[in-house]
This record gives structure tokens, sequence and C-alpha cells, in this order.
């Protein structure tokens, strides 16, 4: 038997980590240098923008979406209510992401929510049709945004963990930046919200190409470990080794539902609630309060998210330089809390500028960016104290929390502002029907209607002129307009007169002009012939010469003028003189002229005014389209008034429910992990290098020692 001197064996190689590889692995057996690492990094955080650009696309064409598929303002709170209901599932399910692969998760997501968005969305002519497709969308992107940050935390260590989550939170920020840039930009070109869609779309499966292409995850025994600096690399791929990474992924869900871990996601959550409604609602309530455009509200979004982006970066850089995260997190909301107490007053006030709303978002923007990269830094780092390995399920906790809070939230908006609704389903047709620009309507039917909206008594004038002078407005419509202008320049021009008359009694001009001079110059025996019975005057025509018909005319002359036999019989003389051709012409067309000539009399006392009024607007108002409308505007346009009124109020009182939720948000920051003091925080850096130090030049002794 050999003595305990002889040669040894030198110990047996540690087991090397598993990794799965290729398109449905995607892992990495060590911890990559900082060149991969930045770049699955960005890769992360490009990734991350455009699912936030996909799921807030909505918001940027809010309106027009609501009036092309015809939906109602509940049922735009809807769609989002069922998003979040279905990413909140969507969150925990992705809870399993430890098991089936993180980068597996964001490559393949991509590409199913960039197409749905680019081909589902984009081509819905149906509201139930968008909704089944909205919430497929949620799904994934619930799935997916719990998987980036998880991915965030593996590639970033803890001393440099705030600046790595501060581009995370970059994402919904740029997300929603990219919405209201694009919007602001493209809309007056592209008026139809199918365009939106289709670039969004677009961009989704580009930046999934470049995901397929060059996103890596760490194997499970690597990213199961708590990583403080990058002096833990080494450390972490020797202890790697010896992991089973089927035993770490046991009871995460008990782990993770601790108070520190649910509280504080509750807090923050709640905190969120401006921040989820500026995202989806910010383009109605500007429109339906202060009468922004679309474009308009989208430029003033930019303001609120390139500022908020601005000030992410700041927060992580400074928030890593000082190595605390809670004293960010409280002067972060605090800040924020001045500004949405600002805006809840502002929004009462409808002389609020622009410029001056500009102003009122910058503390909010500011202040949210402070609290929520600080707080995203220390959330992460308390589910690693109790379980690096779940970090996974802890975000999902979070995430899961965050959109059940929202589709609360959202259920009680619909309750706290019902004035919106109104405004919003009925609003935009009373509008632009009382602005004379109905889309259904010709020029001159809107102008009807937006006259009679400005003043309601028009319909009711022209009906009782209708009613009143009927038979002189029935004149007044067989006059052309040339006449009735020169009526109404000249009204005692004779010959404006005689064709006023022609056109009246359907008499030539000329011949009226005959019957008018005939009229006068026979005048006496027109007289004399009107007293003479029509018997007789037929026995006239019929033989001049009968003696009986000429007594007894000569009889009827005296009776109606009380005048003597003579008289009489001279006045028959003068009246037998008139030529045949002119008394046959008077006979026929002297009583229609006569008449006509009554009716033109009768017209020309009627005020001009009235006259006016009815031509103006007496066409349109028996048009049906137009009457169709003013019943629209007389059913809703008292509502759409109401709401106007009491939608400022409405929405102010919401602002305070959001102001609650930020104030709710501070006290638990106390119960994250951290230090306040950047002293100790440095004290407790300190000593981790140190102990890892000692923990690899214990490793190196070990490996290094021969077995026994």
């Amino acid at each position: 038997m050999a003595s305990s001197s002889s040669a040894r064996s030198a110990a047996p190689p540690a087991p090397a980590v598993e990794a799965r590889r290729g398109i449905w692995g995607r892992q990495l057996d060590h911890y990559p240098s900082t060149a991969p690492r930045a770049t699955y990094l960005v890769i992360v955080v490009l990734a991350t923008i455009t699912l936030y650009y996909e799921l807030y696309v909505q918001g940027s064409v809010a309106t027009a979406l609501a009036a092309n598929l015809h939906m109602t303002l509940v049922y735009l709170i809807a769609i989002s209510i069922v998003g979040n209901a279905v990413g909140a599932l969507a969150s925990v399910v992705a809870g399993l992401a430890d098991r089936w692969g993180r980068a597996n998760l964001v490559v393949y997501g991509l590409a199913v929510t960039g197409a749905l968005v680019a081909f589902g969305l984009a081509n819905s002519t149906d509201k139930w049709v968008y909704l089944v497709l909205f919430a497929v969308v949620s799904f994934v992107e619930g799935m997916i945004l719990v998987a980036t940050p998880a991915l965030i935390r593996d590639f970033s260590p803890q001393l440099g963990r705030a600046s790595a989550m501060c581009f995370w939170t970059m994402g919904p920020v740029l997300g929603s930046l990219v919405v209201s840039e694009v919007a602001s930009h493209t809309l007056d070109s592209h008026p139809d919200w199918q365009y939106q869609y289709r670039v969004c779309g677009i961009v989704g499966l580009a930046v999934f190409l470049i995901a397929f292409v060059g996103l890596r995850e760490l194997a499970p025994q690597l990213r199961d470990q708590l990583m403080v600096s990058m002096r833990d690399k080494a450390l972490i791929e020797a202890n790697a080794r010896g992991i089973d990474p089927n035993e770490v992924l046991s009871g995460h869900w008990r782990q993770m539902l601790r108070k520190d871990i649910v509280f504080p996601a509750i807090a923050i959550s709640v905190s969120l609630l401006f921040y989820y409604i500026a995202v989806g609602l910010f383009v109605v309530f500007y429109a339906t309060n202060f009468g922004y455009t679309e474009e308009r509200a989208n430029a003033l979004s930019n303001w609120y998210w390139a500022v908020n982006a601005v000030a992410l970066l700041v927060t992580g850089v400074l928030s890593d330089m000082l190595k605390v995260r809670k004293p960010f997190m409280l002067v972060g909301g605090v800040v924020s809390l001045v500004g949405v107490a600002m805006f809840a007053i502002a929004t009462t006030h409808p002389g609020t500028t622009y410029y001056e709303f500009v102003a009122i978002l910058m503390p909010i923007s500011i202040g949210g960016a402070l609290a929520f990269a600080a707080w995203m830094a220390a959330f992460t780092e308390t589910v690693e104290a109790h379980n690096p390995a779940a970090t996974a399920t802890g975000l999902a906790v979070w995430g899961a929390t965050l959109r059940t809070i929202v589709v609360v939230a959202l259920l009680a908006l619909i309750a706290v502002i019902p004035a919106a609704s109104t405004l919003v389903n009925q609003g935009s047709q009373v509008s632009a029907a009382a602005a004379g620009q109905a889309p259904g309507l010709t020029a001159a039917e809107n102008a009807t209607v937006k006259a009679v909206a400005a003043d309601p008594t028009i319909a009711t004038r022209v009906q009782t002129i209708a009613t009143d002078d009927a038979a002189q407005l029935a004149t007044a419509e067989k006059l052309s307009s040339t006449t009735q202008a020169e009526l109404a320049a000249s009204p005692n021009d004779p010959t404006v007169q005689a064709e006023a008359i022609s056109e009246i009694s359907g008499v030539s001009a000329a011949d009226v002009a005959r019957v008018i001079t005939l009229g006068a110059k026979y005048q006496n025996q027109l007289a004399t012939a009107q007293a003479i019975d029509s018997g007789t005057q037929a026995a006239l025509a019929t033989n001049p010469n009968d003696t009986a018909a000429q007594a007894k005319a000569v009889s009827d002359i005296a009776t109606a003028f009380h005048l003597t036999a003579a008289q009489a019989a001279a006045r028959f003389e003068a009246l037998a003189a008139v030529p045949q051709a002119d008394l046959a012409l008077l006979d026929t067309d002297g009583k229609q002229v006569q008449s006509a000539a009554a009716a033109l009399t009768a017209l020309g006392k009627v005020p001009t005014a009235d006259l006016t009024l009815v031509s103006t607007y007496g066409p349109g108002l028996q048009d049906p389209k137009v009457v169709a409308e003013l019943k629209y505007l007389q059913a809703n346009a008292p509502a759409v008034e109401k709401a106007a009124k009491d939608s400022p109020i409405q929405w102010q009182r919401w602002w305070w429910v959001c102001f609650g939720g930020q104030l709710l948000f501070i006290p638990f920051i106390w119960m994250l992990k951290g230090r306040w003091s950047p002293r100790k925080a440095r004290e407790d850096a300190r000593q981790h290098a140190e102990s890892v130090d000692r923990q690899l030049a214990a490793l190196a002794g070990l490996a290094g020692r021969p077995a026994e």
C-alpha cells in the first residue's frame, strides 16, 4: 500500500456551466466583458422602447380611433382595462421566464407584437376585433415587460444598477416620446389613425430582427447569484460551476410574496396613476377641456417625455455615483407631488396657456424620473436580497400588481369623469355642427346649421314668416334672383316692375307692358266694361248691333255709375271705340297682369329683412340632412354644454386622486433595501470588495491544493 506521502492526484475540476445554445437557447456560459454586455443592454432597452411604443400608440390617435370605429369613451377606456387585466395575468405567467428563457420571451414576443400591430390592429374595421387583437398584444407584452428588466438586472451589477435601470425606465418614457413625436409630425400629412399603427408595427419587426441576431442571456447558474460590482465576475463564474440550475428554481413565489416586495410594488403602482392617464388619455383630456388638436396635444407631451428621459439619465448616474437610492425617491416623490397639485389647480382655469402647462409638467416629469429610476434599482436589489434566482418572479409580482391597480384605476376613472364620455361621444359632432364643419353636409347646409345653432330663433322666425306671409313668399318664389335684386335696388322702376309681373303672371314682358299701357290709356273704358254683366258682354261680342243688348249695357252703366241715360250712352260709345284687338289683349291677359301686380304690391309690404331671412335659411331648413343635424344638436347640445362645464371639475377631482397615490408612495420608501447615507453605502461597497477578494483568494488556494 502506498504511503500518504506518495504522489497525489490533482483536485478534480468543477463541472462546467451548462448553457443552452442556438436560437432556442441563447445562453452564455460566462459573464460577458464590457463591450458585448453593453450591446445586450442596448438591445434590451431598444426592445423595451419598442414594446411601449406599440402599447401606447393608441393614445396618440384616441379621438380619431374612437370616431372611426364608433367607440364611446367608456369603450375606449375598457380597451385599456382589458389590456392591463390580461397584462397582469401575463406578468404572472412571465414568472416562468426563469424556466423558458428571458431572451426567448423578448425575441419572439417582439415578432408577435410587431406583426399584430402592423397587420392586425392597423387593419381593424370593427371595435370588437380591435379589442381582441389589443388584448393579445397586451398579453404578449405583459410577459416581455417582465423579462426585459430581469435581463437588465442580469447584466448590471448593483453598483451600476441605477444607471442600468434608468435606461430600462427610459423604455416607457422614450416609447411615449416616440409616440408623440411621430404623431405630432405625421398627423397633418397622414390623418388616418391606421398610419400610426403601420409605422409602429414596422419598427417593431425591425427591432425583432436586431434582437434575433444579437440578444443573449446568462445561463441560470450565472444569473442566479448576487453581483455587486464587476470585480465579482470571477467569483460568480467560479461559484456557478457548483450550482445545480434546477435547485434554484423552486419556491420562488413563496419567497417573493413578502411585505417588503408587495407593499412597495403597490406604492409605486398607485404613484404612477398620473403617468398612465397621461399616456392613454392626455389627448382626450386636452381635446375636451382646452380644445387642442391631436397634433398639439402630442406636441405638449413631447416636452414631458423628453425632459423625463434626460432626468432619468441624470438620476441613474448620480444614484450610482452616490451609491444610494432612497434620497432620490424621496426628493422625486415630493417634487412630483408639487407638480401634480399645480396641474390639478390649472385644470379648472381655461385660460392656462400651452407653455404654462409645459412649465407645470416639468416638476412632474423630473420628479417622476427621480423617484421611479431609483425605485427600480432599489426594488431589484430588495428582490436579490431574498433570492437572486427569483428576480423574474419578483418582477412578475410588481408587473401583476401594477396592471391590476391600473385596471381598478381605469374602472374608477369611468365613474369619476362621466362628462368626458359625453364630450367624446357627442361633443365632436356637436362641435363640428355648431362650427359649420359637419363632414356629411355641403357648405351651404353647414352655413344654415351653424347660423341656427348660434341663433335658434332663426328657425322659429322663418316658420312664423312662412305661415303669416305664405302667399307673398309664394310670389317671391316665382321671381328670379336677378329680378329680386333689381326690385330691392329699384322698387319703383316700371321696367323692373313689368319684368316682375311677367314672372309672376307668366305673361310675356312685352304683353305686360302693353297691358299696362292700355290699362292706363283706357282706364275709364275698362271701368265701363266692368259695369256690364257678362251675359250682355257675350251678346255684344256675338252681335255688336244687337239693340237689346246695347240698351241693357247702357242701363248697366247708368246704374253702376249713377249716370243719366245720355251720359251712360256716351260712355258706352267710348267703350265701343276701343279697338277689338286691344280689348282682346286686355281680356286675355289683363286679369292675370292685374292679379300679378296686386301680388307684387303685397310682396312689397313684407319687410326686406324677413324676405332675406327666409331666402337665406328657408331652403336649408327644409333639407332633410340639415333638419337631422339640427335635431341632433337640439337633443345633444344641452348635455354637451353641461359636460363642458362639468368636465374640468371632474378631471381635477381625478388629478387629486393621483396626488393621493403619489403621497402614499413616500412612506413605503423605507421598506426597500438600501442606505440613506452615501458614506455608509460606500463603506458597504468597500466591505463587499474585501469579502470578494478573500473568497477569490480562498478559491485560488483551493484550486492549487492537491486532493487527499
